[in-house]
């Protein structure tokens, strides 16, 4: 144990200060990615949220909500073509300012270290979920020569877990250009790797941001065709 390290927020490169107390003294410190200042600007979602989709109630207008669904996932469930595919989206933080720019940083400057500000939340949401497949949203070969790394199998890899990587992506338009009828409409943009059974198996999709949800009912229908019994996903932010 060493109590005089110094850890640095890996988001403000700040100094971390050691916690203290009796009970720091006496316990086996864990390294700390992250200072209690960025941690602070970190939103929890927390309270009442769409029953699909995580999305907070809190600061949503009552004319875009739907009982217990907001009013996207109540169109998404509305439609034969879709509904019923993605059981249940779980996002983990609010997708403000600050939260922006880490995943910026993170996605788009190549920053792969700041997959270990998110481990403790994906490892506890997860230990949570019942799964037999945790799969990360491909990145096309485009945007995975682009970035290095593909940043949703980045954050469970870093946080301990062997992504699936059984997906293809067929469709390498960015999905954040679109108009959310343009991202409902496109053509099926992933396809399974060959030889998968995926016979009765309960699967988690793993992104970064969730925005219409387009890309991932797009995976869950796929896989669901495919024969899986279920398909939840967790999300960094939405």
């Amino acid at each position: 144990m060493n109590s005089f390290s110094q850890d640095h927020c890996l988001i403000c490169h700040d100094i971390i200060l050691p916690a203290i107390g009796w009970r720091a003294l006496f316990s086996i410190e864990k390294e700390h990615f992250i200072c209690l200042v960025c941690e602070g600007k970190l939103e929890k979602i927390e309270g009442d949220t769409c029953r699909i989709c995580s999305r907070s109630f809190r600061q949503l207008d009552e004319q875009f909500r739907d009982g217990d669904l907001c009013h996207d996932c109540f169109r998404w469930e509305g439609d034969i073509e879709w509904q019923g595919f993605l059981e249940k989206n779980t996002s983990l933080f609010l997708y403000n300012d600050f939260l922006k720019e880490v995943i910026a940083k993170f996605k788009f400057r190549g920053d792969y270290l700041l997959a270990k500000v998110f481990t403790d939340s994906i490892r506890g949401k997860l230990t949570q979920m019942a799964f037999d497949q945790l799969v990360p949203i491909p990145l096309s070969e485009e945007r995975l020569y682009e970035r290095g790394f593909n940043q949703a199998a980045a954050l469970l890899a870093v946080a301990g877990f062997t992504p699936s990587e059984i997906l293809n992506r067929i469709h390498s338009e960015k999905q954040s250009k679109k108009s959310r009828s343009e991202r409902i409409h496109v053509p099926q943009v992933f396809k399974i790797l060959p030889d998968m059974n995926l016979e009765g198996q309960r699967i988690v999709l793993i992104d970064d941001i969730y925005t219409t949800g387009s890309t991932l009912r797009h995976a869950a229908k796929l896989l669901k065709e495919a024969g899986a019994a279920s398909i939840q996903s967790l999300t960094l932010a939405r």
